[in-house]
């Protein structure tokens, strides 16, 4: 396979071949079947095992029973998984066992959309590698150049980072692919998308014929995997299909709204008669965040606001702070839509519904984590209510409407 190759890159960013429906439904179809039970069947170094434990895992998740192992074993894959149920540990275990601590080179390189996933992974492969000797540098917007450069120039044996500074840094000849063996693509339904496919298809072209590809995601569509045609060699495939995507334990609500003021009513309404620990709220704009959030104050409600208008210093804080518990209410745009994991979330609302149906699955994902029973409530409008019909038929799944006793949620 070669990654390399110019005529790749072009067919890759035009549009995917027409092919039969027969095909595309071989094409979605899973590969791999083989899984473990424990995370010792996996025959992992002692000192990752230490650090698998060390955070707390007792048994792997159903994705890491099946996804660790064909991605240590050194085949391209793409693994499809429910949000919160482990991806990121599962590509990260498979990295941590890969690399060659003996050899002060960057092996691997793990792609993010945000820098705020980028940030959290980061710290998964840190604390689950805490007991091997590498170095995991993180790779991102909003960070000083020259401090950036010297890090890389030190070595370290993982970069995370976001798409464009990475590009950046290898263009740059900071950053080099040399000795890759790994590239890991999360949320590759995003990645692969036109807001990404670019920056990805640049980053691939730099990176040895040989690496291997690992790719990550709770929605991959058939559109996808035929990009990844050129990109990959007979990789394994891990999938759901998305009608057995809607998260088991979340409930989900609707609640019929005539206008904007109507939906900050009902809002604060929900607020005074619900005891949840911590909440996001979603909106489709960084102005609609920060109206909202203001609109929230003015209620006495503690909220803090991130959007990627915001300095990266600023984002870290919040973040920060709200993973720590100090706020309880956060709005946001899809920023933080993907892979972001504060356990103590139990309710999403959607206080419009997003553009892309495929990031409704996203969001909502951000309560109810690891099995965890969630809370998704939808502030519908009367021109949102078709889409959200949609949506409900994407996913095959039941939107109830609102109770209106809410301690029945509870």
């Amino acid at each position: 396979m070669d990654k390399n190759n110019d005529n790749q890159a072009e067919h890759r960013e035009g549009e995917p071949p027409a092919e039969n429906q027969e095909e595309d439904e071989s094409l979605f179809e899973t590969n791999w079947n083989e899984s473990v039970d424990n995370f010792e069947d996996l025959k992992l170094k002692t000192n990752l095992l230490r650090g698998i434990y060390g955070v707390g895992f007792v048994k792997p998740s159903v994705i890491q029973q099946k996804g660790i192992l064909p991605v240590i074993q050194g085949k391209d894959t793409i693994a499809q998984a429910q949000s919160g149920s482990g991806k990121t540990a599962t590509f990260s275990i498979s990295v941590l066992q890969n690399i060659d601590e003996d050899d002060l080179k960057t092996q691997a390189l793990i792609v993010a959309p945000t820098r705020e996933l980028a940030t959290q992974i980061a710290d998964v492969v840190g604390k689950l590698g805490f007991y091997l000797k590498l170095k995991v540098h993180l790779c991102v917007g909003g960070t000083n150049v020259n401090e950036e450069k010297n890090k890389l120039k030190e070595g370290c044996h993982v970069v995370v980072g976001t798409p464009g500074r990475i590009k950046d840094m290898i263009n740059r000849q900071f950053l080099s692919t040399s000795f890759l063996k790994m590239l890991v693509i999360d949320e590759a339904d995003e990645m692969l998308g036109m807001g990404f496919l670019e920056q990805i298809n640049e980053i691939i072209k730099m990176i040895p014929p040989d690496c291997q590809i690992a790719l990550f995601s709770a929605t991959i569509s058939p559109d996808i995997i035929k990009l990844t045609k050129d990109i990959m060699n007979d990789p394994a495939k891990i999938l759901v299909k998305k009608e057995n995507l809607t998260l088991e334990g979340i409930k989900q609500y609707y609640l019929s709204c005539s206008t904007d003021q109507n939906k900050y009513e009902n809002l604060f309404e929900i607020f005074s008669n619900i005891d949840i620990n911590q909440c996001i709220i979603y909106c489709n704009t960084k102005e609609k965040t920060k109206i909202l959030a203001e609109k929230m104050t003015e209620n006495d409600f503690m909220v803090s606001c991130i959007n990627s208008e915001l300095p990266q210093e600023k984002r870290n804080e919040i973040m920060k702070e709200f993973r720590e518990g100090a706020t309880r209410i956060l709005v946001s745009t899809d920023l933080l839509a993907r892979g972001i994991d504060v356990q103590q979330v139990g309710l999403v609302i959607n206080f419009e519904l997003p553009p892309k149906k495929e990031n409704y699955i996203h969001r909502i994902g951000r309560s109810g984590r690891y099995g965890r029973r969630g809370i998704a409530i939808n502030l519908v409008s009367q021109h949102e209510a078709t889409y959200l019909l949609q949506i409900q038929e994407f996913y095959q799944t039941q939107i109830s409407e609102l109770p209106n006793d809410l301690s029945e949620l509870e």
